[in-house]
C-alpha cells in the first residue's frame, strides 16, 4: 500500500507538470500563429497598395508620353554670331 501511496503523487506531479507545460507550448504555438498571420496580411496590404501605386504610375508614364507625342515639336534653337571685326 505504501507504495502507491508514494507513487501516485509522483505521477500527479509529473502528469501536472506535462500538463503545465503543453499548455505553455500551445499558447506560443497560438502566439505564434497569430503574429504570422498578422504579418501576412500586412504583407498583402503592402502588396496592394504596391501595386496600386505601380498601376497609377504606369498611367501617368502613358499620359505623359501621349501628351509629349502630340505636342508640337519645339522650334530648333539657332545660334546667335557674332559679326568679326576685321
Amino acid at each position: 500500500m505504501s507504495e502507491n501511496i508514494d507513487t501516485m503523487p509522483r505521477s500527479e506531479k509529473r502528469e501536472t507538470a506535462r500538463r503545465n507545460a503543453a499548455n505553455h507550448f500551445a499558447a506560443a504555438e497560438k502566439r505564434d500563429t497569430e503574429v504570422r498571420a498578422e504579418i501576412a496580411r500586412q504583407q498583402a496590404a503592402d502588396a496592394a497598395k504596391t501595386a496600386k501605386l505601380r498601376a497609377l504610375r504606369l498611367a501617368k508614364e502613358e499620359e505623359d508620353r501621349l501628351a509629349a507625342a502630340a505636342a508640337p515639336q519645339p522650334a530648333p534653337k539657332t545660334r546667335k554670331t557674332r559679326a568679326r571685326a576685321r
